[in-house]
């Protein structure tokens, strides 16, 4: 938690969510606002069937499953409760159905561009996770999105949006209106000039909302350090360093306070966990507005590259002040999120087996490959990209790898604070 404005707040690393919950509570409000609009927050209204039939699956499995049901409503009775001794306002979700009516609201929209100098305002880059913020953070938001049904139907939910963020519908944020993409303010922060689109174009030359957030870079903007030398390790991502784990073991807790790294969960029990043991994770995550790609940070052969299905809103357990915060859980959701992992066998012997991890965070958990096992990749070359957005990655070494890091890898004591390392510049250096 931190003081913001004699407020506690919580920590909010990426600017995917305000770190002002006023702001927070201001969209829900005005998301609120237009369902009401509609009609269908009324009592007889919500007992309507869906507009999309993902949500109502979820409807139906709180209202059939007696465990699910009652922790459904436990969190949020937990959530106005702890929100009693919250200043920054009570929550805006009383009930689950308001909750459902909300998320099938989001199916339909695609995340407007705020100006961070927007008074009240903050930009939403995960609107689910801004509906159901507090209660992730209470005993049984715990128990809840950690249940496997529950999952399996925001997997389904979260498909569907992914469909109309894949669709040319979703274009209508990328304009130069105040809240839209293509604004004076968004072209500045986006440094749009550095990547490939077509400034003449209605949308920029792009297809859709996807298409637009996984944009790439131009040629050269982003050149490969050191390309010879095969002692240094690049950056993966457009990222900044959340944590460095050294001596990292097979099997932690990690679901406590500390969030040690567990190698047999992160790994998903794969017969390579063992060569890591001991070895060193390093820890980044991408900001709502940069790049979204992964590039390799070393030269080799793909051996091995799977996706992990996991969970999409748990966070670490720490109530009734959750410390971590659903962004803030980023060593703790690189065993329980979903995750891709891709296994390089380097080319530089010392190096030999690493590991890349792209782990999914709250909506942005589709993550996509560009590369197929048996390929050989040279440092630099694209292995895959996280659609709608980014989230936090990890690079696995084995013991007695690297020799240092370079010093802005180095996380700062307040990791919100952590430098931006350009993707393809130098990392670290092995021996």
């Amino acid at each position: 938690m931190i003081q913001y404005n004699n407020k506690v707040v919580k920590k909010r690393p990426g600017n995917w969510l305000p770190t002002d919950r006023s702001k927070l509570k201001h969209w829900v409000d005005k998301q609120i606002n237009i369902v009401v609009s509609k009609g269908i927050l009324t009592e007889e209204e919500l007992k309507f069937q869906f507009q999309h039939q993902e949500v109502e699956a979820l409807k139906e499995l709180i209202e059939n499953d007696t465990e699910i049901y009652i922790l459904t409503n436990q969190m949020i009775a937990q959530a106005l409760e702890y929100d009693k001794f919250d200043p920054t306002g009570s929550p805006e979700i009383t009930d689950y159905r308001m909750m459902l009516v909300l998320i099938d609201h989001i199916l339909t929209t695609a995340p407007e561009y705020v100006s961070p100098d927007e008074e009240g305002y903050g930009l939403i880059g995960f609107p689910i996770n801004a509906i159901l913020d507090w209660c992730m953070g209470t005993p049984a938001g715990y128990a809840f999105f950690l249940n496997d049904q529950v999952n399996s139907c925001f997997k389904a939910i979260l498909n569907r949006w992914c469909e109309f963020l894949d669709s040319d519908a979703s274009l209508y944020v990328l304009n130069t209106g105040k809240h839209g993409w293509m604004c004076d303010s968004a072209e500045k922060q986006l440094q749009i000039e550095e990547f490939i689109y077509n400034p003449d174009d209605e949308h920029w030359g792009f297809k859709s909302w996807n298409n637009f957030f996984t944009r790439e870079f131009k040629d050269g903007m982003r050149p490969i350090a050191e390309p010879d030398n095969p002692k240094v390790i690049l950056n993966a991502c457009e990222s900044a360093p959340y944590h460095i784990s050294t001596n990292v073991q097979k099997d932690q807790q990690f679901w406590l306070k500390g969030q040690p790294y567990s190698l047999e969960f992160m790994m998903a029990k794969d017969e390579y966990v063992d060569e890591f043991i001991g070895g060193t994770i390093y820890q980044a995550f991408l900001s709502a507005t940069k790049y979204h790609r992964w590039h390799s940070p070393v030269s080799g052969k793909i051996i091995k590259a799977y996706v992990v299905p996991g969970t999409y809103y748990s966070e670490i357990h720490s109530y009734p002040y959750d410390d971590a915060g659903p962004n803030n859980s980023q060593g703790y959701i690189t065993q329980v999120a979903t995750r891709a992992i891709i296994f390089i066998e380097s080319d530089y012997p010392t190096i030999g087996l690493m590991c890349f991890m792209a782990v999914g965070m709250a909506e942005v958990s589709s993550c996509k490959f560009t590369v197929n096992v048996g390929d050989f990749v040279k440092k630099g070359d694209q292995l895959g990209y996280f659609q709608f957005g980014g989230s936090t990655h990890c690079l696995i070494f084995r013991k007695d790898v690297i020799e240092q890091f370079v010093v802005d890898a180095i996380p700062a004591p307040d990791f919100n604070n952590s430098t931006v390392i350009k993707i393809n510049s130098k990392l670290a250096v092995a021996y």
